[in-house]
């Protein structure tokens, strides 16, 4: 037992320095990477002396993060929460499709190419038919950013409920189970990985969606201060909106993937 007990104590401190190493093997190459696109940037900069109105210097946009903290801040939400109300309604919707196709063929024949053809119609075409129909408000921003969320994870999650083990479909049936057996203890889990690839696509999107859409009608939001921004000439405040929005796609990106690993403990390419 003591000599055990001695070996255990001699490994336990060893085991956290191979996990920090692990952290900073995957931290470092992204964080890197961004350090040195900011330095190229800046040396591009100086070096071609291009002026602050055409591309702004690093320390011109981290002044304007600055000076106009509350403005980005204040328009920040609007975006935010279209987004994210978008982003569930989209993909509650495409869930409860993909549910009907798979277990109705004739309505997967009837609508799927009509979903195809809403998907094929450009968001910036949409966008002032739904300002013109609901105003100015959050609701038709939340209709496209649902929209622009909605068909990924409808194609993705037909074929995940349709990619099913034949020999655990076959099991179960020789088992005699329902429909609803079948659909809750074989394909949602056999659907989830295919479910969370298209939601981190949606969840990215969702945010573009928001923000084409504010800029067809809005007075508030990240797509309504990129075009006041432009059309003032304010090049540091346009850089600063448009480095916001994208932090916020990453952060939003990055929570879905959180999710994932917390729900989908398997591994996807061993199960299937």
């Amino acid at each position: 037992m003591t000599s055990a007990t001695a070996e255990l104590s001699h490994r336990s401190p060893t085991s956290t320095p191979p996990r920090r190493r692990n952290i900073l093997r995957k931290a470092v190459p992204p964080v890197a990477a961004i350090v040195g696109l900011v330095a190229l940037w800046w040396v591009i900069v100086a070096v071609f002396s291009i002026p602050k109105y055409i591309v702004p210097s690093p320390l011109d946009v981290l002044g304007s993060f600055q000076d106009d903290y509350s403005t980005l801040l204040a328009n920040l939400w609007p975006t935010v929460l279209e987004a994210v109300f978008g982003f569930l309604a989209g993909n509650i919707v495409a869930i409860a499709l993909a549910v009907i196709f798979v277990h109705w063929k004739t309505a997967e024949r009837a609508f799927f190419p009509v979903a195809v053809f809403i998907r094929t119609v450009p968001i910036v075409a949409i966008a002032p038919i739904l300002v013109v129909i609901l105003g100015y408000g959050y609701s038709p921003k939340i209709i496209i950013a649902a929209l622009i969320s909605f068909f990924p994870t409808l194609v993705n999650m037909v074929r995940g409920l349709q990619a099913v083990d034949k020999q655990s479909l076959e099991l179960l049936r020789v088992l005699s189970a329902s429909r609803r057996e079948v659909f809750f203890k074989v394909r949602i889990f056999a659907s989830l990985p295919y479910l969370f690839s298209a939601l981190k696509i949606a969840a990215t999107s969702s945010v573009i969606g928001a923000i084409v859409a504010e800029w067809v009608g809005s007075q508030q939001g990240l797509g309504y201060l990129i075009i006041q921004a432009t059309y003032n000439f304010q090049v540091p405040l346009l850089w600063a909106t448009m480095i916001v929005a994208s932090i916020f796609a990453t952060l939003f990106f990055a929570v879905i993937g959180i999710i994932e690993k917390l729900v989908v403990t398997w591994d996807a390419k061993e199960a299937a």
